[in-house]
């Protein structure tokens, strides 16, 4: 199980930036959240969805300062209270660096029911800065600190005016012997049922350079404006660094984020400091209208600084922003894919390592049980197999082992599993399992830890499936243990960095150790993401019309 570097966190990285949307939806923890194949089901017999999704945009005010020589970097983790009062987790912003009047740009959706009373609470953290390259649902909430709660009622939200609310925040359950914790504002916004999106790539030139020593790290940040004047951040593009001619990645925004082409946004051009006080270099307002105009008239415009000097007064900049692509297209959903016959093929790659410890002791991770329970390799297997193997028509599964050492003495970096020297694919889940107890007793566990000649193997697989004309993405699992993760991106020997955000890390030891969050939710809620990302980025579309077309990737699970 390798690592996981796609969600969303404090620092330098977009966010908001092509994964939001109603086809991009979370997986299902419970009733009250979006589930869009049962929303399907009911709309194709006719009938109504039972209720309506909602987005809730979070934002602090002088929240408490924790840290020593910088100030908070706080992050909320919004729950729902259940009938039995147990909290229910139903998302987590991203963190933000140094900030006590934070504006959160992730959204935590959830399942408007009018007829059911519906608790939320929101927790605030300080997140400690040695976490902040792991991904935030990763975050073990006892390793942070504290700065308040609070909570409200679904329907007080929508029912004010301009549908915002806001919290006073207290200490946990309702103590609140200390006072000033800060506030809490949240804003929720039906979803609009639109699957439009626009595709755009930013380009400036001539930015003001705001540093001494070097050149600007610029970055954009754009809000909407919403009806009560107010403005709520929607996305903001990677840092660019060192750069006044900046051009950022292309940024994929969804009508739920923009509403209508006309309605008004806030473009922030920031240069970024990591103590978290970014200098506004520029900013101005264009509709999405208006920045399909600036594309094809292939002019740019201009950044305004508003002055504090002179009340109203606007000064011009010559740092403009260009429009360098500018796209209208419909986004399909994970469903529209696989109904349309898309795969999801799958592979298994088993650590044989001799950090596992020895298969004949309890303590060992390949300890096999007498009574039949399963241990954490046959628990992975199970239960993230049994998902995908429904997307898969044929269910032959390539497995593999690495790390130990065959029958032939030699240590082997990748064996089949199955012991076959020909053929590599076992036949369903049941057949990985069987591979998998047989070779714990013809494979000598060795070393060391190396998985790179499964995954070039793995790729191989996925490059040759081009050549049948078939619409297929690989998913590889790749137990194994790992002596430390910092959560850095992905790199290569050779240092180069991943394209694309394709790694999904879950700890082996909570894994074994099981928990609320189930390992195939922890492993597999971020892999239709990932697969959209692929096809979008390649513009292949679901459908009779394109099942000529053909797709082969990989994703390390």
């Amino acid at each position: 199980m390798g690592g996981c570097f796609s969600d969303v966190r404090g620092g330098k990285q977009a966010v908001g930036v092509g994964l939001t949307g109603p086809s991009m939806s979370p997986m299902p923890t419970s009733d009250a959240t979006l589930n869009d194949a049962v929303d399907h089901f009911f709309r194709a017999r006719g009938l109504h969805q039972l209720f309506t999704q909602v987005e809730l945009s979070l934002s602090g005010s002088r929240l408490r300062d924790r840290d020593i020589i910088s100030k908070s970097d706080p992050m909320v983790v919004v729950y729902t209270k259940k009938r039995d009062g147990t909290l229910e987790e139903l998302g987590r912003t991203e963190v933000i660096m140094n900030s006590l009047n934070p504006a959160w740009i992730k959204k935590i959706t959830v399942a408007y029911h009018f007829e059911i009373v519906q608790p939320l609470i929101f927790h605030v953290y300080d997140v400690d800065t040695k976490y902040f390259n792991l991904p935030v649902k990763m975050l073990k909430l006892n390793d942070q600190e504290f700065l308040g709660e609070g909570g409200c009622v679904l329907s007080e939200i929508v029912t004010k005016q301009g549908q915002s609310l806001t919290l006073d925040l207290h200490n946990r359950n309702g103590n609140r012997g200390l006072k000033n914790l800060g506030k809490l504002t949240v804003h929720a916004e039906e979803t609009v049922a639109s699957r439009n999106a626009i595709e755009v790539i930013f380009h400036c030139s001539r930015l003001e350079n705001k540093d001494l020593f070097s050149k600007s790290d610029p970055f954009l940040r754009i809000s909407r404006i919403v009806e009560n004047g107010g403005s709520i951040p929607i996305c903001k593009t990677e840092v660019v660094d060192n750069n006044l001619n900046p051009i950022w990645r292309p940024l994929c925004l969804t009508m739920q984020q923009f509403v209508s082409k006309d309605n008004p946004l806030v473009i922030e051009c920031f240069d970024f400091n990591s103590s978290g006080n970014h200098v506004l270099i520029g900013k101005l307002q264009k509709s999405v209208a208006d920045l399909e105009k600036l594309h094809k008239q292939k002019t740019g415009a201009n950044f305004i600084l508003p002055s504090s000097a002179q009340h109203g007064y606007e000064k011009v900049l010559k740092g403009q922003l260009f429009v360098d692509q500018f796209c209208e297209k419909p986004l399909y959903s994970f469903i529209d894919y696989v109904s349309s016959g898309f795969e999801l093929n799958f592979m298994v790659a088993v650590d044989f390592t001799a950090s596992n410890g020895n298969p004949r002791t309890p303590d060992s991770l390949h300890y096999i049980d007498p009574s039949g329970q399963f241990n954490a390799y046959q628990q992975a297997i199970m239960e993230v197999g049994e998902v995908i193997q429904f997307y898969d028509s044929d269910k032959r599964f390539p497995a593999w082992g690495f790390g130990g050492r065959t029958i032939d003495g030699t240590i082997s970096h990748c064996f089949n599993l199955n012991g076959s020297a020909s053929g590599v694919e076992v036949e369903g889940v049941q057949g990985i399992m069987a591979a998998y107890a047989s070779a714990l007793n013809h494979v000598a566990l060795a070393g060391p830890t190396l998985f790179g000649q499964v995954i070039n193997n793995a790729a191989e697989i996925a490059g040759q499936s081009l050549s049948y004309s078939s619409c297929k993405y690989f998913v590889l699992l790749i137990i194994t243990i790992l002596d430390a993760d910092d959560g850095r991106r992905l790199e290569s020997s050779t240092g180069r960095v991943a394209t694309r955000d394709i790694v999904q890390f879950v700890p082996m030891r909570e894994v074994r150790a099981g928990g609320q969050t189930s390992v195939v939710q922890a492993l597999l809620e971020e892999l239709p993401g990932q697969f959209l990302t692929y096809m979008r980025s390649r513009d292949i579309k679901p459908g009779a019309v394109n099942i000529a077309q053909t797709s082969a990737s990989h994703a390390t699970i």
